[in-house]
């Protein structure tokens, strides 16, 4: 986790005095459990409440750990300078200590999940409102980097959209994946501990009973989580690529919002680089690195190893606080990205009609040419274009196998870009709803 890529908010899941507060919190509903249960007396399940306002000392556990060498056992500990030794005897009856941080990291992953949604929310806004500015702005769509057919910014606009709203519904699937927790006990068999002590606990901390845990929760649920979020960073990264290559010079049909008094290069003064989109790339490669050694989490020894726990330390707060930060990013760059329709027109132009190469070669078969034949007589003139910057209309008309087929009419028809964005409102009903 970085400084420079976290907004608070998100931080604030992972400080140590949060996850004290959480364990806290799991201990107290499994007294009050146990007292409901006369597994330990009432007064002593009230005493724990007495907590309830304290300001957990993180010098101090950590202090106690230090010696312990066991970070539940000095939480536990300290927890029993606030309440008093023997009114905090019965704290932990029956549990072991991965039943607290397990359940914890799990309340945490979630309440990072509702983070992470309200992040998407905004972005999705954003895409929405852009595509539906530029539904008719036309631009060459491109297939290997080369002018390809027209479409539309709008439309370019909606494909992101739909991609993160799918995103979206994953994260929304992760975050009920995880929402679960184990009060189990040692090896996950309740010998010790009654399962009505977890369902207590877990619905108190809105989650769900484990199915069947060990002494652990199963990781493979903690896989997905980091799995979805990778998927999202890749769809980040998409559409931060898209608008790099559109800032580029030579293109410049977008542009990321470039502020009074910024500056693009120590050295070149004139530059306006994509920065924020480059950024944003290379923080999807930081999220999306979590992914395999949560993957490798799964297989843990037996009942449990904490072979995990080193990782989850760091791949959890790192990818959520990392993905929140750059889903803000994203949200503000497609907000304020500057767009170039002249230039959009001006690149479609570039080739003189070339990209209408599809409309002939269809008309061409649909009046009588084979399409070997057809193909042969709109590549012959495209290649004009391409070597001798040809205009392709021109090229048609004056070609007499071509005009033998197709009238000039017909050929002036085809260069047409209404045609291109005739279905343009229905690919948009089916990404945002008919109106």
């Amino acid at each position: 986790m970085i400084p420079r890529y976290a907004r608070p908010e998100m931080i604030d899941i992972w400080e140590p005095a949060t996850k004290f507060r959480i364990w806290y919190e799991i201990e107290a509903h499994a007294c009050d459990a146990q007292a409901e249960l006369g597994v330990i007396p009432k007064e002593n399940a009230q005493a724990v409440w007495t907590a309830k306002d304290a300001v957990f000392d993180v010098a101090r556990i950590d202090e106690i750990e230090a010696v312990t060498k066991h970070d539940v056992i000095a939480f536990l500990t300290h927890l029993a300078e606030h309440v008093g030794a023997d009114q905090a005897r019965f704290v932990h009856q029956g549990m072991t200590s991965s039943d607290v941080l397990d359940t914890c990291l799990n309340v945490q992953l979630m309440r990072a999940a509702d983070l992470l949604i309200a992040d998407m929310d905004k972005l999705l806004a954003a895409l929405k409102r852009r595509a539906l500015e530029h539904k008719d702005t036309v631009r060459i769509g491109r297939s290997h980097g080369i002018h390809a057919e027209p479409t539309t910014m709008g439309l370019t606009f909606a494909r992101f959209y739909a991609e993160m709203e799918r995103g979206r519904r994953r994260l929304l699937a992760a975050r009920e994946e995880i929402a679960t927790g184990a009060i189990s006990g040692a090896v996950g068999t309740f010998a010790n501990i009654d399962p009505a002590v977890e369902e207590h606990v877990c619905r108190q901390m809105g989650l769900k009973p484990e199915t069947i845990s060990t002494q652990v929760i199963p990781r493979d649920r903690h896989a997905m989580f980091f799995a979805t979020l990778g998927v999202i960073a890749s769809s980040m990264e998409n559409i931060a690529i898209e608008i790099r290559h559109m800032q580029r010079t030579e293109v410049l049909e977008a542009e990321e919002f470039f502020s009074k008094g910024q500056k693009g290069s120590s050295a070149m003064p004139h530059k306006r680089n994509p920065v924020l989109t480059e950024n944003l790339t290379g923080l999807a490669r930081l999220v999306r690195m979590t992914v395999v050694p949560a993957m490798e989490n799964v297989a843990l020894w037996h009942e449990r190893d904490i072979s995990h726990s080193s990782v989850e330390r760091g791949i959890a707060p790192d990818a959520t606080v990392t993905l929140d930060f750059a889903l803000n990013r994203l949200a503000g760059v497609i907000d304020k990205l500057v767009i170039y329709p002249e230039n959009m027109l001006a690149n479609m132009n570039k080739f003189k009609g070339l990209v209408m190469s599809q409309r002939v070669l269809l008309a061409l078969t649909q009046a009588g040419v084979s399409r070997e034949d057809a193909y042969r007589l709109v590549q012959r003139n495209a290649m004009k274009v391409w070597e001798h910057g040809k205009d392709f209309k021109e090229e048609l008309l004056a070609d007499a196998e071509v005009t033998a087929a197709l009238s000039p009419a017909e050929i002036e028809e085809k260069f047409d870009l209404g045609y291109h964005t005739k279905h343009v409102d229905t690919i948009f009903a089916r990404v945002f709803g008919a109106k």
